[in-house]
């Protein structure tokens, strides 16, 4: 994990903000030094660990710490939403059409700016717009809609809120994936800090295709990008997305997983 955090917290010292991995620890609340506490998750008593007593969601007595049960029956509710929307999402079949398109709905029709990141567009406005306009839009992830220009919201097929989210969200989708982070974060400490790390992990590799295709130019910061307004870049996009949607699929089964040791059936 330090390895991983090593390069932010770099900038943070610096206070050098990056367009692409800030995101990773402005959109998710989980802080870098949350990160690094090591969680062995359910059924595993630790001996001889005093730095776990007093900390929350644990139990330290007769020298062995483990997770509290008090705790965990507080946030029932939250867990089984959590496992109500994963399990969900695993049962849907995954859509592969929709090209990254939710992050050129953000910026359609602003002006220079409002334009969220103080970075070129690589088609400039009139293009970007033009993309959107001859494209259909397909975004299922009310956190990525929520984030849609005016303009751009009556362009998408589906109106995703966040009661429908259980109901729309699908195994295709980067930012569902993505998501996976955030769910494991949430569920701390009961997480195993295995799985977070592998959520980690595949929510910073999203990130990258995810800002590759969208209609910023981020080259000068070692991001190629993939041009989806193309048959090209639609096919390399495409070939990314499955492949994560697999690494996705066996995350969102190991945290179901989780939640049923957690709130037995």
């Amino acid at each position: 994990m330090d390895l991983l955090l090593a390069d932010h917290l770099d900038r943070r010292r610096r206070r050098e903000p990056h367009p692409v991995e800030d995101f990773l620890f402005t959109y998710y609340p989980t802080r870098p030094n949350q990160l690094r506490v090591w969680h062995p998750g359910p059924g595993i008593r630790l001996l001889g660990a005093p730095q776990y007593e007093g900390k929350r969601g644990y139990l330290y007595a007769g020298g062995a710490a483990q997770l509290d049960p008090d705790e965990i029956a507080r946030r029932t509710e939250s867990i089984s939403w959590i496992r109500a929307l994963l399990t969900a999402t695993v049962g849907r079949p995954a859509q592969f059409g929709c090209f990254g398109l939710h992050e050129w709905a953000m910026v359609y029709r602003q002006q220079s700016e409002e334009v969220r990141h103080s970075w070129p567009l690589r088609l400039g406005a009139e293009g970007t717009d033009r993309v959107v306009e001859s494209h259909k839009i397909a975004c299922s992830h009310f956190d990525a809609f929520r984030f849609f220009t005016e303009p751009a919201r009556p362009l998408n097929v589906l109106q995703p809120t966040r009661e429908a989210q259980p109901a729309l969200e699908q195994g295709g989708c980067l930012h569902a994936n993505m998501d996976l982070y955030k769910w494991a974060s949430k569920l701390m400490p009961f997480t195993p800090s295995s799985l977070v790390l592998d959520c980690f992990e595949l929510a910073r590799d999203i990130r990258a295709l995810d800002m590759r295709a969208s209609p910023y130019d981020f080259a000068d910061l070692g991001y190629d990008p993939i041009p989806i307004e193309t048959a090209a870049g639609k096919a390399t996009y495409a070939a990314a997305q499955r492949s994560f949607a697999e690494r996705a699929r066996h995350l969102r089964v190991r945290l179901v997983d989780l939640c049923n040791q957690l709130l037995p059936l």
